[in-house]
């Protein structure tokens, strides 16, 4: 089976305004989903969701990682999650501070029993295991933090990946809406943001608090499972967010290698390979 992989830099309000941000995040992806399926030849679909997502936490142009919001409090707290397809094994970091690479502490979680930590206690394990300090701010996030904006950043990054035996992954991983309440649970490192199973996986993207009520990734993968595409999936899972005006996006592929995404308003920013690499907002 050709491998494939599909991944998102979330939801950017200036992406749609601000011409030179727009071109510099399609480039990003393209050279991302570029690197991540050369790296997906080689290696599983679990593997390679971890790499690729860690790639866009080295970015500083997406809201995960380098690039994380900074909460009401002026710490920046970070959340990120895998998905093993074949195995059903879900590890997630929540709320995570201080560290490079969340999604490489939640990739480390997949070893162990208890395989959800948050806070202090996340970040303790980090550290416990390898996982140096890393300041993640960046200047211009302090400068968003300063002036209190009150734009919607929404902003998440993920990756799905098929590998040439036919399993599946998803990764995601986010900094936050900006601004929020210390404590907040993002969806991200929920199985409302990132789900997996045989049949297909799904990453999302957008406001954390809808994506939960509408139980969007595993809605979307188990109606895969019962037998819809994954178009159709998608839609009637997207259509019951419509009642209560759901902020969302999400990236997905199914066993079949079908790759389809979807979302609820403009500017999600996305790129695929299948067998060329193709950028998307």
């Amino acid at each position: 089976m050709p491998s494939k992989l599909i991944i998102h830099g979330g939801f950017f309000s200036e992406s749609g305004t601000n011409h030179e941000i727009r071109t510099a995040k399609q480039q990003a992806l393209k050279d991302i989903a570029t690197k991540a399926h050369g790296f997906l030849l080689k290696h599983t679909a679990v593997e390679t969701v971890a790499y690729a997502v860690s790639l866009l936490e080295s970015c500083e142009l997406f809201n995960a990682g380098l690039g994380s919001q900074i909460q009401s409090d002026g710490k920046i707290r970070m959340s990120a999650s895998l998905m093993d397809g074949l195995t059903q094994k879900f590890s997630g970091v929540i709320n995570i501070e201080d560290v490079e690479h969340p999604i490489h502490v939640a990739k480390k979680l997949m070893e162990f029993e208890d395989s959800v930590l948050g806070g202090p206690c996340a970040t303790s394990f980090a550290r416990e295991h390898g996982f140096d300090y890393f300041y993640a701010e960046i200047p211009q996030r302090r400068k968003e933090f300063q002036e209190k904006l009150e734009k919607t950043r929404t902003g998440t990054v993920g990756c799905v990946a098929l590998d040439g035996e036919g399993r599946l992954a998803a990764a995601t991983s986010t900094g936050g809406k900006g601004f929020e309440m210390p404590g907040r649970i993002s969806d991200s490192a929920t199985v409302a943001g990132n789900y997996a199973n045989r049949f297909a996986a799904v990453s999302c993207t957008g406001v954390g608090e809808d994506i939960v009520s509408g139980a969007l990734a595993a809605k979307i993968v188990t109606r895969t499972t019962d037998g819809l595409s994954l178009r159709e999936a998608m839609e009637r899972s997207f259509g019951e967010l419509k009642p209560f005006d759901g902020f969302a996006g999400a990236i997905a592929i199914s066993a079949n290698g079908d790759i389809w995404h979807q979302d609820s308003h403009p500017y999600m920013v996305w790129a695929s390979f299948d067998s060329e690499v193709n950028v998307f907002d």
